[in-house]
Formats: C-alpha cells, sequence, structure tokens
C-alpha cells in the first residue's frame, strides 16, 4: 500500500467520522404514557414545560447550529436528516401536547 492511498483512506475515514458527528438528534416523546390519566394538575404543568424545552431544542436543531452548518459543509444529506429528524420530533411533542391538554380540560379546569 502506497503512502498516497494510505491518505486517502484516513482522509475517507475522518470525512465518514466528521459527518456522523455532524448528525444531531432531536428528543423524541411518547405521546401517550402510563400514568398519563393519573397525573396532578401540577405534574401536567411541569410535564408542559419539559415539552417546551423538547420545543426549543426541536427549534434549534432545525435552524442554523455548529452540527447543521458541518453538515451542510461536509455531507449535505445529514442537514437534511437534522431537519426532518427535529420535524418529526416537534409533531410528536404537539401530539402529546394535544394529549395532555385534553386531561389538563378535563381534569384542572375550573
Amino acid at each position: 500500500m502506497t503512502v498516497l492511498s494510505k491518505i486517502a483512506r484516513l482522509g475517507v475515514a475522518a470525512l465518514l467520522v466528521a459527518s456522523a458527528a455532524a448528525c444531531a438528534t432531536t428528543t423524541k416523546v411518547a405521546v401517550r404514557q402510563p400514568g398519563d390519566a393519573n397525573m396532578s394538575c401540577d405534574q401536567l404543568k411541569a410535564e408542559f414545560v419539559k415539552l417546551d424545552k423538547v420545543q426549543e431544542e426541536a427549534d434549534n436543531n432545525k435552524g442554523v447550529n455548529t452540527a447543521n452548518v458541518a453538515a451542510v459543509l461536509l455531507f449535505w444529506p445529514a442537514a437534511v436528516g437534522n431537519y426532518m429528524d427535529a420535524d418529526k420530533a416537534e409533531k410528536l411533542m404537539n401530539q402529546r401536547r394535544e394529549h395532555l391538554m385534553d386531561i389538563h380540560n378535563k381534569k384542572c379546569a375550573a
């Protein structure tokens, strides 16, 4: 194996590692979880706060950030993947929010 082919192999390996590092994942939530119906009003409010944090994470992963810039520069399909992953997480989070809001409205609305 020549020195040039070793350098080329190292370059390809480095590119693969960098493109994998460029992927960002957004937290996914299960829409319905065991114990949802038994949550107190305070627990439901706390869950809404957690969902707001997941929303913020999804927004960050959809926007301009280090992972997305690196993905565009190194391997553009990773940037598309980051966006689609964040979009999927956002849809699940919205469905969970609706589910919990139904419980909240039945239990906590006075």
